[in-house]
């Protein structure tokens, strides 16, 4: 039957309330081939959970969509990426949507250009895809699109941030015509200054479209490290480059505990404050991100109502 006392005091670490409530509702990202090696997901989130499926290069949309399926069927609100680049064009992309609609009964998607260097047909941005009217035709109640705290050198090679925020600025005038609820689902990042300083410049600027926060879950340093150089994460890798300097840290697993604790503190004493959710990347493994999210107090559980 799965996790079914996941919110027992008895059986967690006592923890920080404010995290506790931070984390509530968080989401979690998978691929296919990470989603093979879990034997059951109720053993490890709850259902209700927002489950991403991350659309790497090169993986048939049949694993994709068999993904997504096993997830929708266990309970989960199903958000699979549709990265613009490697869709090749307004055929194919009605395709996916009808798939996922029809063997998983997707309504939730994440839209982004994809991490490929030249594009394999008509599209290169995720506004691109949303002009085709396809996701508000097919009736998606939620679109996610991407947001980027420290830049994007993809996107700006110059290191500025004006195309990230032109962009940013098109997508909020395009949330103002769907019927979809949309937000922006964040690059992950290591520390929490910058971030708030982004965030509340977004709003400053008028963009009001909900963040939820990339979070990179436990994970060796290394691999930290390698995943942060291969994603552009920049300013905030500073905290792990510091970490690598003690070498008696080495060897142990980074969590996220101090970047959590300080967005919840800030989030605590500022209601209003625009990020409302935790998206982890659990790029130390599945079973290890969700076992630091419970005993932090973490619930997953999406009420049908709320999003």
């Amino acid at each position: 039957m799965g996790l079914l006392n996941f919110k027992r005091k008895d059986d967690v670490k006592t923890v920080n309330p404010q995290v506790e409530a931070f984390l509530k509702d968080y989401s979690i990202e998978v691929m296919p081939r990470t989603a093979e090696k879990v034997e059951n997901f109720r053993d490890l989130l709850p259902e209700g959970t927002r489950v991403y499926i991350a659309h790497i290069e090169g993986t048939p949309i049949d694993d994709m969509v068999a993904t997504a399926a096993r997830l929708a069927k266990d309970g989960y609100k199903v958000m699979p990426h549709f990265p613009a680049r490697i869709i090749k064009d307004q055929t194919v992309l009605a395709d996916w949507i009808a798939r996922y609609q029809g063997e998983a009964n997707v309504d939730e998607a994440l839209l982004l250009a994809g991490g490929v260097a030249e594009p394999h047909g008509a599209f290169d941005s995720s506004m691109q895809l949303l002009e085709t009217g396809l996701f508000d035709k097919a009736g998606f109640k939620r679109l996610h699109v991407a947001g980027h705290p420290e830049g994007n050198k993809d996107i700006d090679p110059d290191g500025s941030m004006k195309n990230v925020d032109d962009a940013l600025r098109w997508k909020q005038k395009f949330s103002e015509t769907t019927d979809a609820e949309m937000a922006l689902a964040t690059q992950f990042c290591f520390e929490a200054k910058p971030v708030i300083a982004w965030a509340d410049a977004l709003r400053d600027a008028g963009i009001d479209l909900p963040i939820h926060i990339g979070v990179a879950g436990p994970a060796k340093l290394q691999t930290l490290i390698k995943f942060s150089i291969a994603c552009g994460v920049g300013a905030s890798l500073r905290v792990l480059q510091k970490r690598a300097k003690d070498v008696t840290k080495l060897v142990l697993p980074f969590e996220p505990t101090e970047f959590i604790a300080d967005l919840a503190a800030h989030k605590a004493a500022n209601p209003d404050f625009n990020i409302t959710y935790v998206h982890f990347f659990p790029l130390g493994g599945i079973k290890t991100n969700a076992n630091w999210a419970i005993e932090h107090g973490g619930a997953s559980a999406v009420p049908a109502s709320q999003v």
